[in-house]
């Protein structure tokens, strides 16, 4: 059987044929007077063509389109119709309904994507209002961080991200990332991990940008709370696959690494695209006190013009006791992405310990296909 037959459906397939009838439906059964032939002939025109985020607008726009109502009174429709959509991604397309249509009622705009959030998320659509109202909408999401519902905290977070994955990003917040703080200052030892992921998120972005900003930030934290401490290490992730000696030392990993590396060896030595490779190998202390560790590995890519490409890949991060020993490893399948394409050669594979590389192995990537 071939890759292409076993191939999980593209994730625009969320919006098929079959979900467009179920919005009809579910519409239908709110408001009785819902023209759902007018609207699935709208929602799919051109379907076949569309991205998923595409395919999620042209939902708002097909609703839009048929409701013979005032916007204030579509709301109270979709109010009800949320609860009853079966897909909490499909659910992002009443959020949207908001920002497309409703910037001319803040209030109301804001009440919505507040309880919208909570039967998907609401991210990608309060950015129109934060590019529209920047002071007003972070002012609002600042209460929120108070909010009894997770959701509705994560939305303070995660909407106001400079660098939100498929979004426009926030230019006057990754200019400033200090516009945002007081909104992650108050979620720092959240209770929610959904909530917590948000915030670390958050400030890796603006490590792209303002890593000192970030690092001054939670060095004036307590990492002593566990939450802090885990947002601390997940936002650091960046600088600290960079070996970023600061953001080392800030969990506890700063000071070189006083260990040996036996047996390092990636199998197969070589491979074919979609076949895998197993890394392994043994850290060994050389050292009576115990080290805090942070392990990662770092393939150097070949590129289509013979130079190489390296990419950091996490590892874990261990205690390791006074002349302790670790076993360490990873299988990592090698298959082309959208983001990464495969050339064959040699690809080398290196074992980072506290930003230090100590050891280095190597594979093949074969041109014959698996």
């Amino acid at each position: 059987m071939s890759t292409t037959d076993t191939a999980a459906p593209a994730l625009k397939e969320i919006f098929n044929a079959e979900r467009l009838q179920h919005i009809a439906s579910e519409m239908s059964a709110v408001y009785p007077a819902f023209k759902a032939k007018a609207f699935l002939k709208h929602a799919q025109d051109g379907l076949a063509e569309l991205s998923v985020m595409q395919r999620m607008a042209r939902v708002s726009e097909s609703l839009h389109a048929v409701l013979p109502l005032d916007y204030e009174d579509s709301l109270e429709v979709l109010f009800e119709l949320a609860p009853r959509l079966n897909s909490g991604f499909v659910s992002m397309c009443l959020p949207h309904y908001v920002a497309i249509y409703g910037g001319h009622a803040f209030d109301t705009s804001m009440d919505a994507l507040k309880y919208f959030t909570t039967f998907g998320s609401s991210e990608f659509a309060i950015r129109h209002f934060l590019r529209s109202d920047l002071e007003r909408s972070l002012e609002l999401m600042h209460d929120w961080t108070r909010d009894e519902n997770h959701h509705v905290r994560r939305l303070a977070s995660e909407g106001s991200r400079p660098r939100l994955p498929w979004s426009f990003r926030l230019d006057a917040v990754q200019a400033d990332p200090q516009l945002a703080a007081g909104i992650l200052d108050r979620l720092k030892a959240d209770e929610s991990l959904y909530v917590r992921k948000s915030v670390a998120n958050h400030l890796n972005d603006v490590t792209k940008v303002h890593p000192e900003w970030v690092l001054d930030t939670i060095e004036g934290w307590s990492l002593e709370n566990k939450h802090t401490g885990w947002i601390a290490t997940h936002a650091l992730r960046s600088l600290i696959k960079q070996g970023d000696l600061r953001a080392l030392t800030v969990i506890g990993a700063g000071a070189k690494a006083e260990v040996e590396l036996l047996d390092v060896r990636v199998e197969p030595a070589v491979v074919r695209l979609g076949e895998a490779i197993t890394l392994s190998f043994v850290v060994k202390s050389t050292v009576a006190h115990e080290q805090r560790l942070v392990i990662d590995y770092a393939i150097d890519y070949v590129k289509a013009n013979g130079g190489i490409s390296a990419k950091v890949f996490k590892l874990k991060m261990v205690v390791l006791a006074g002349y302790g020993s670790e076993v360490v490893g990873r299988r990592q399948v090698i298959r082309d992405f959208t983001t990464r394409k495969h050339y064959f050669g040699q690809h080398l594979v290196h074992v980072l310990v506290n930003g230090a590389k100590l050891a280095n192995s190597s594979f093949a990537v074969s041109a014959e296909q698996a």
